[in-house]
């Protein structure tokens, strides 16, 4: 199914609580358990229309070029976290990236070195914490310095509001600390519709876009409408090179 690099069957990492391990899918089997979880979050969750032929899945085409990580409660044994890596090799062989169905990132993918895109990121209702979040970014952070990637990329999601004015009000706080240069921007393809009303301060960021922050993540321009999801979507970038030292340390065993 994957046509990227030999994965080892669990991140070479300790667990990060008496139960929870990050490891990679291997199975058709353990795939779909990750695309029952999306679906659960995403659809029965979120409300958001997803354009699934199975029922109770969520899947697209780029499923079969990615590889797909999963958190595994070991003392449960069910899946209750997973994202999907797209990496550059991967993405040409699929036609490109995820992203690309947003925005036009063409100066991004002008930057010399190696791309991977994280996307389709969920956790379980229960298990929305701390401890899964820093199991999933263990896990990819392996993954990074495994293959050597340069670039991380992908879509964060922000609540749209009454009338995308908290996506506005996110998007105009953030701006001045994480925006990146003007040649490092990302064009939304359907940008939100401009807002005249009050920005309210007011909101709490999703706990994703908080870890990409954290770590040392640049927003590359406005967002752009996903109306299957009824949410906006801030691209992403993060310099594996340029992550913050402390966090570099924790997760990628950098000084």
């Amino acid at each position: 199914m994957n046509n990227s690099p030999q994965l080892n069957s669990a991140v070479a990492t300790p667990p990060l609580s008496s139960s929870l391990i990050a490891r990679f899918a291997h199975t058709p089997a353990e795939v779909r358990e990750a695309q029952r979880l999306r679906y659960e979050v995403f659809a029965d969750e979120m409300g958001a229309h997803l354009h699934t032929q199975t029922p109770g899945l969520d899947h697209d085409e780029l499923d079969e070029h990615c590889h797909h990580l999963l958190v595994w409660d070991q003392a449960l044994e069910q899946v209750v976290g997973c994202t999907r890596i797209l990496t550059d090799q991967q993405a040409r062989q699929a036609g490109g990236y995820y992203s690309q169905g947003e925005f036009d990132i063409s100066r991004i993918l002008a930057i010399p070195g190696r791309f991977m895109e994280i996307g389709r990121t969920c956790v379980h209702a229960d298990y929305r914490n701390g401890a899964t979040i820093t199991a999933l970014w263990t896990g990819l952070a392996d993954f990074i310095a495994e293959h050597d990637f340069d670039h991380l990329i992908g879509c964060a999601s922000i609540p749209l509001g009454l009338d995308n004015g908290q996506a506005q009000a996110i998007f105009a706080d953030l701006a001045p600390r994480y925006l990146t240069a003007e040649p490092l921007r990302a064009q939304p393809l359907r940008p939100l519709p401009h807002w005249d009303g009050l920005l309210s301060s007011e909101y709490t960021l999703p706990p994703l876009l908080k870890a990409y922050l954290r770590v040392g993540a640049r927003i590359c321009g406005e967002p752009c409408l996903d109306p299957d999801f009824q949410v906006a979507d801030l691209f992403i970038l993060l310099s594996t090179r340029n992550v913050e030292r402390r966090y570099a340390r924790h997760f990628m065993g950098r000084a």
